[in-house]
């Protein structure tokens, strides 16, 4: 077990080496329903070596996060911890100002600390933490507003999903 934090730096290094990947961040702040709000934290590790290559105009990237959800007033609020790994692909659409708007699309999985959060009960700690949304380059970061919604997709009930939508920041390094 000690050996896992330099086995990961290493990997992280060695990584960063291949042909069409880097490295990025990115910091949402999220708003769901019923006033829920939070903060998503996430790496990006960005490449297109799996992708074909007549699909040049695509960006793929894998995105872990960490996010804390909070419900309620100061006084008396419910929070929830949750842990998230998504594929995301990204399709410039148009450009604003000279700069690419893209559409972007993911489904991946996501681990909750508690399953009764904002009055709901969503069944499963397990979920599938899906995403649309646009992406606007700056050229150095990116800006992007998404809707990320939560649901066991139905293996068990009840199911009534979490919904949020998502303001981001991130940033290559």
């Amino acid at each position: 077990m000690k050996h896992i934090p330099s086995l990961l730096f290493s990997l992280a290094l060695s990584t960063s080496a291949v042909a069409g990947t880097s490295h990025g961040y990115g910091i949402h702040y999220i708003h769901g329903e019923g006033d829920v709000r939070g903060v998503k934290l996430a790496y990006q590790y960005h490449t297109n070596d799996w992708l074909p290559e007549n699909w040049h105009l695509v960006n793929m990237y894998f995105e872990s996060s960490v996010n804390f959800w909070r419900f309620g007033d100061s006084g008396k609020y419910d929070q929830n911890f949750v842990l998230a790994v998504s594929p995301v692909i990204q399709y410039p659409v148009t450009t604003v100002y000279n700069k690419p708007l893209s559409i972007e699309f993911g489904i991946g999985v996501a681990l909750l600390e508690d399953t009764q959060f904002a009055g709901k009960n969503v069944s499963t700690h397990y979920q599938f933490e899906d995403r649309l949304g646009f992406v606007y380059d700056l050229g150095d970061a990116n800006i992007a507003m998404r809707y990320i919604h939560y649901s066991n997709a139905g293996f068990k009930s009840p199911n009534p999903g979490l919904d949020f939508l998502s303001l981001s920041y991130s940033a290559k390094f």
